[in-house]
């Protein structure tokens, strides 16, 4: 068993950054997939513990989604929170998947990576019916009277619903003071910068488009965001694990698939500067975030307590400025 937590005390904290209507963020969040069982099982022991070691560290955002292990995040989430002080910490969630009960497949495993039985099924829903439905659920699995943000759930192919019905309902519940902050969160930055340009969105959750690797959020999205005080909150800072590891393995993952020979060799370029100046290539993949002032938390998706004390140790490590202007020199990241 992990024991990390008893000298948490001793290392570095993090700190928080401000949403435009006052929600605070930690730096870092904890993303909650790998608690669904995202392709191989954990344990409910291990989930907790992460939890417990996430906060002694100071971490008090946490993010989740009924689409991870088909609710299975969202119950061992709340269930891990339980004894936790209600306005300490901060939840965010997701609509667009709705999950509807599926007793014919109950006895298969789930096909969307989630090592769990499947015993509902995801319908796209992004009405005002299925979000008030799918909230009511995410409630009645994470055991609490409300969450903290709602996210729009990678609308990729809904937009005229998402943006209209959608965000409208949102912003409803924003009004009513059941949630305090509502937003989307995709794999892509052409859409998310729609959402900001068109509609009455708070913050973004913004997945693996702007890493050291990917930086493709920086022309319109990030300075957009900037200009209209909205938030960004940066997941899949490793592309899928390719920076995950202070040697970049070309048969890791980049973006959920293979590692293109190209995207291996500028990893292995970025490695060799973070070792000239004393640092991983992790380390590096998670303070980049926060050379973007739109930038307000990095959610890293964890399973262990190990994982957690890894990734809160990424993010507080002293990177020297010497570092990111050497990377800028080099012209292998755009940088601000």
């Amino acid at each position: 068993m992990y024991r990390g937590i008893f000298d948490s005390a001793r290392r570095p904290r993090i700190h928080t950054r401000q949403l435009s209507r006052g929600l605070e963020l930690t730096e870092i969040g904890i993303g909650t997939s790998p608690f669904g069982n995202l392709f191989r099982e954990v344990s409910d022991e291990d989930t907790k513990l992460a939890i417990d070691e996430a906060w002694a560290r100071g971490v008090r955002y946490f993010d989740t989604a009924p689409h991870y292990g088909i609710g299975l995040a969202e119950r061992r989430l709340g269930a891990a929170l339980r004894e936790r002080p209600r306005g300490e910490y901060v939840i965010s969630t997701k609509v667009g998947r709705l999950l509807v009960p599926s007793p014919e497949t109950a006895g298969q495993q789930d096909e969307h990576g989630f090592v769990t039985p499947a015993t509902h099924r995801r319908t796209w829903d992004f009405s005002r019916d299925g979000i008030l439905r799918s909230i009511e659920g995410s409630l009645e699995r994470l055991g609490l009277d409300s969450v903290d943000i709602v996210y729009l759930h990678d609308p990729d192919d809904h937009w005229d619903e998402a943006s209209t019905t959608g965000v409208d309902t949102l912003i409803e519940l924003r009004e009513q003071g059941v949630i305090r902050a509502i937003g989307a969160g995709m794999n892509q930055a052409a859409m998310l910068t729609e959402f900001v340009r068109q509609c009455d969105v708070d913050v973004i959750m913004l997945a693996g488009r702007y890493t050291l690797l990917d930086q493709s959020a920086v022309d319109d999205l990030l300075p957009l965001a900037a200009e209209r005080g909205v938030a960004i909150v940066n997941v899949g800072v490793y592309n899928s694990g390719l920076l995950g590891s202070a040697v970049p393995n070309k048969d890791s993952h980049f973006n959920y698939g293979a590692v293109p020979a190209e995207i291996h060799a500028r990893a292995v370029a970025i490695a060799e500067v973070c070792q000239r100046h004393g640092i991983t290539l992790p380390d590096a993949a998670v303070q980049f975030s926060f050379r973007q002032p739109a930038v307000v938390s990095v959610v890293l998706g964890t399973r262990t307590a190990l994982q957690v004390d890894e990734g809160i140790d990424r993010a507080t490590v002293e990177i020297p400025e010497a570092f990111w202007d050497e990377l800028k020199a080099s012209g292998l990241v755009r940088m601000p």
